[in-house]
């Protein structure tokens, strides 16, 4: 009997050492912005995630518990959900490419200058994407179309970017936790099983004073905030109907994405409609674009060569407003790559964090003293935080976190929907405040925003497990479902 309790023992490290990989982690991440600044963090993060990683393996392997089948599981269960973000995120860098040359983001920009309020620009940008992502169910699709548009918006009112990053996230992911379309929220309800429609209706308790209260803090910032005056919006209006072709028939394109979408096709194959529709619309509503960037097109291998150059290697116009030539200006996908490289880096920590069993040391650890219904509920907040940081992919988190949790709610008489709507409180909005979390990745790249720089204004993003956390002190609608288990309670 000792002898089998010492092989268990050394199944895995102690919790202090497995803990090492993620305080080295966190500890040079913060080195790295006190010295450099948060805008070079995506620069230096994939080196930190795989110093990180090759730690946990040493330490794993200094205490003769390294076990190449659990390594293999940690890294097929870390790449089967980080690796379709690769090629999601090459059909962004195309989507982003296409919708701008077919004049769909310029469109986007001249009626948005020509018939919003400055003012109430943050809260008009938070609750359209709200509206939007609840419609498609896709948090990454409406950030990755309209809300690059509501940024070259925001940029010529005289916002600060990250302000408008934060409105944008914050009214997404709002919409993505309330969509019955939203991969997360099948996944979250389906992990704790709860019925779909039960759960959106339990998160609406406290996903609306969280949305109230960044609508209500956007509202603020554009009283305060010295916005750019009329004659800049209309002198950027002349220009951008000067290079492009601005016409509401481009809206054909976005409304095809949307159709594509309620059909339930996967991201990918929705990204990759969407930018075959940009791609076409190029052609058809910009042909003076088209002659500028591709000038000889005498052979069609030649103009093939070319038209892959601008959805590689991006374009640049010349607009005669050097603000405008920023906004209008395309990276294509070799500017997704630095990109593609973190979120790679991140899956490879992810695996490490798994298949060395620190991630199991650390989630029984949170786990086993737990007894009370704010501890219980605290703690699942917390894990949701720090899985996030663990695995890099909400997925992941979703799943693991709600098998650790399950016991332990049935244990102590806690419905099932407190679990997964407690989950997607803690882990699927602040999945994009992690700047090494593919979705803080992504959006970070789309929207051209460090991540720590937008963290502050996703006011969303912020409240949601702090209300979460507030619900579960006060048990308002929560119930015990055994009497027995009364000692649950707060």
């Amino acid at each position: 009997m000792d002898n089998i309790s010492n092989r268990r023992a050394v199944a895995q490290p102690p919790l202090y050492a497995s803990l090492l990989p993620v305080a080295l982690l966190l500890i040079t991440l913060i080195a790295i912005i006190c010295t450099s600044g948060a805008d070079v963090i995506s620069g230096y993060s994939p080196y930190a995630l795989l110093g990180a990683s090759a730690l946990a393996v040493a330490i794993t392997y200094f205490y003769r518990c390294l076990n190449r089948k659990r390594i293999k599981f940690g890294f097929l269960r870390s790449a089967g959900q980080i690796l379709p973000a690769v090629a999601i995120l090459l059909c962004i860098s195309l989507v982003a490419t296409t919708w701008m040359l077919s004049g769909v983001v310029p469109t986007l920009i001249d009626y948005g200058l020509a018939t919003i309020d400055p003012t109430f620009f943050l809260v008009t940008t938070c609750a359209v994407c709200a509206v939007i992502s609840v419609l498609t169910g896709s948090s990454w699709s409406t950030i990755a179309t309209i809300g690059v548009a509501f940024m070259g918006i925001g940029s010529v009112m005289g916002y600060s970017s990250a302000m408008v990053a934060g409105a944008v996230i914050s009214g997404a992911y709002f919409g993505d936790k309330m969509s019955p379309l939203s991969d997360t929220t099948v996944l979250a309800s389906s992990a704790c099983n709860v019925d779909l429609f039960r759960h959106i209706r339990y998160m609406m308790l406290t996903s609306a004073p969280a949305m109230a209260v960044a609508l209500g803090v956007f509202l603020l910032l554009g009283l305060f905030t010295d916005t750019a005056p009329a004659v800049k919006s209309i002198e950027m209006i002349g220009h951008l109907q000067h290079t492009f072709n601005i016409t509401p028939w481009t809206m054909l394109i976005p409304a095809f994405t949307i159709t594509v979408i309620a059909m339930r096709l996967s991201t990918i194959a929705t990204m990759g409609l969407s930018a075959l529709a940009g791609f076409i619309g190029m052609f058809v509503f910009q042909p003076q674009i088209i002659d500028a960037l591709m000038p000889s097109m005498d052979s069609i291998p030649h103009a093939i060569g070319q038209v892959t150059s601008i959805l590689w290697n991006g374009s640049s116009l010349s607009t005669g407003h050097g603000q405008l030539d920023g906004l209008v200006a395309t990276s294509g996908v070799t500017g997704m790559l630095p990109t593609i490289f973190l979120v790679l880096t991140s899956m490879v920590f992810g695996a490490a964090m798994i298949g060395t069993g620190m991630l199991s040391a650390i989630t029984h650890a949170i786990t086993r003293h737990l007894r009370k219904r704010t501890s219980i509920v605290g703690a699942t907040v917390s894990s949701g935080l720090f899985l996030n940081a663990c695995t890099a992919d909400q997925y992941l988190s979703l799943i693991i976190g709600g098998n650790m949790y399950r016991n332990v709610y049935r244990r102590f008489g806690l419905e099932s929907r407190l679990l997964s709507r407690t989950m997607e409180d803690s882990v699927s909005v602040t999945s994009v405040l992690i700047p090494w979390n593919s979705c803080g990745i992504t959006q970070s790249t789309v929207l051209g925003v460090a991540t720590i720089s937008y963290l502050p204004f996703c006011i969303f993003n912020i409240m949601s497990p702090i209300a979460t956390m507030i619900f579960a002190w006060t048990g308002y609608r929560i119930r015990t479902v055994a009497a027995r288990l009364s000692t649950a309670r707060a």
